[in-house]
């Protein structure tokens, strides 16, 4: 609307001036070189208006001309631009669909027209890539890799390729490479700090997460829970050389992650070795709350060393009331019955899930009858229904299990990836790497007793050895399962109709010493 209106206004003052000119006609003479031309005012501009149309028309003309050539080079590279891009879209779009002919066509067609453009480059090593042309890929990823515009892309790729090829002394130099050009890239911060879990190297990659998080790579949740995780790998690879440096390291752990099992009882048994035993008490406390383990109880029934079997047995009655329907509750209470010879609180803690028991349970039955009624027979039954009943919770991370907690996966490299659960199938064996040897600790025993005790069960520590996985394998499309042994589902076993019923017996004497600790770990 602004603009008719300024049209209108131009257009109404032209017409006035033009009417103001016809108004007052004039005369113009002009004498030039002998010639006299006379004429009036109206008519000498409007040959100075014919005379300058002409001029523009004709210098338009020549500028025209002499500015085709480098028109029509514009235009073919336009058409060239057109065809790049074209083909660059289909190819990636072949490349998503998986179709590596196609891929390949358009990345060879790309490449004549521009062969040193990045995403020419990338189309070439992704095509490469899904036709499983390794070399050709790799050698694309290094040029991208000599070039500052493409070379965290580069780098990304050789990583890949240098993981796929199990070349682990490569692929951390490219992922420490592109950590220091982008301490921002997160795939590179994870990477470096999975190899150096893998490496045992705990300190080093303390360090890593602690850039990654001033890089702004982690939030502040999963920063805590990781550094929590890193610090309780630590403190257990130095439980039997720094205890003093192990337990301020789990101490912290359990400060940023209190449900964190294995740094919740490493530290409660610092703390109780310490004499604090009402800090040790909460802790395993709250940690039970939220994640019921057989470590917790047995380090919450042995914290205080020299204490009788039925001092045990009180203060894991008060454990399993924090969580009584929980069956970690009452296998320990049923443990912890039977060394304090308490049978019919043993036999009413497992009573539930005798129906349909686990392994454990049925283990604690076999120990319950042999030693209430030292009945070898009835034990031999409970023990052949173990062979067969379901299988308890374990450690478990990327289809592995593991009777003891790791920091990261030994498949996947993945920090903080075990969970406490009931694998669903018989699972793959670790790893080389991981299958070094644990080394057993002895428990710490007072120097004289007057009453002699069970003796706690030995805990299975975790060296700086055993903490040795595999490295990680970057997994991207088409998405690549690392090696792994075939996982077999468990085969259903025909229905177990358990022990007969019981038959009159007459109790069995006391034995001469009391129960001998804890005969089997739950």
């Amino acid at each position: 609307m602004i603009r008719v209106a300024f049209f209108l206004i131009v257009v109404g003052l032209l017409a006035l001036g033009v009417s103001w000119l016809a108004d007052r006609p004039g005369e113009v003479t002009l004498i030039w070189e002998g010639w006299r031309i006379e004429t009036s005012v109206m008519v000498l501009l409007a040959a100075i208006l014919a005379l300058t149309a002409t001029v523009m028309l004709v210098w338009s003309i020549l500028r025209g001309v002499w500015r085709s050539p480098a028109r029509v080079a514009e235009a073919l590279r336009h058409r060239r631009q057109l065809r790049k891009e074209r083909a660059i879209m289909r190819g990636l779009i072949a490349v998503g669909a998986g179709d590596a002919r196609t891929a390949q066509r358009y990345a060879d067609e790309v490449r004549k027209i521009a062969p040193d453009e990045p995403l020419t480059l990338l189309l070439g090593a992704q095509s490469a890539q899904l036709s499983g042309d390794r070399v050709a890929a790799e050698t694309a990823f290094r040029r991208m890799a000599a070039s500052e515009q493409t070379k965290l892309l580069g780098l990304r790729g050789l990583f890949i390729e240098a993981q796929r090829r199990d070349d682990l002394a490569s692929a951390r130099a490219y992922a420490e490479e592109a950590a220091r050009t982008a301490p921002a890239l997160t795939w590179a911060g994870n990477a470096v700090l999975q190899i150096r879990c893998a490496d045992g190297d705990y300190e080093g990659a303390l360090d890593i997460l602690e850039k990654n998080r001033s890089a702004g790579a982690l939030d502040r949740a999963s920063y805590r829970r990781q550094r929590a995780v890193l610090l309780t790998a630590r403190a257990l690879a130095l439980e039997n050389t720094e205890r003093e440096t192990s337990q301020a390291l789990v101490i912290e752990a359990v400060r940023l992650a209190p449900d964190l099992v294995p740094a919740a009882a490493l530290a409660a048994r610092y703390l109780a070795e310490g004499g604090d035993l009402r800090k040790a008490t909460r802790m395993i406390e709250h940690a039970w709350r939220t994640t019921p383990h057989p470590d917790l109880a047995e380090a919450y029934a042995y914290l205080r060393f020299g204490d009788s079997a039925r001092d045990r047995l009180n203060r894991v009655r008060r454990l399993a009331g924090l969580a009584p329907a929980h069956i970690e509750s009452a296998l320990a209470l049923a443990r912890a019955a039977i060394d304090a010879r308490e049978f019919a609180e043993a036999r009413g803690a497992l009573s539930p899930f005798t129906a349909q028991p686990t392994q454990r349970v049925a283990l604690l039955m076999a120990d319950l009858e042999q030693a209430e009624f030292a009945d070898e027979g009835r034990a031999r039954e409970w023990t052949a229904r173990a062979v067969h009943a379901a299988r308890d919770p374990v450690w478990m991370a990327d289809g592995y299990a593991s009777d003891q907690w790791l920091p990261v996966s030994p498949v996947s490299g993945r920090i903080d990836a075990f969970e406490w659960k009931t694998p669903v199938a018989a699972v793959a064996s670790a790893p080389p790497a991981a299958h070094e040897e644990l080394v057993q600790q002895e428990p710490v025993r007072p120097a004289i007793e007057s009453n002699p005790v069970p003796e706690a069960p030995p805990r299975a520590a975790l060296p700086a050895a055993a903490a040795t996985v595999v490295a990680p394998r970057v997994v991207d499309s088409p998405r690549k399962v690392p090696d792994a042994e075939t996982v077999v589902p468990i085969a259903q076993v025909p229905d177990d109709p358990g022990p007969e019923p019981d038959q009159e017996r007459e109790p069995q004497p006391d034995p001469a010493s009391p129960a001998a600790g804890w005969k089997r770990l739950f």
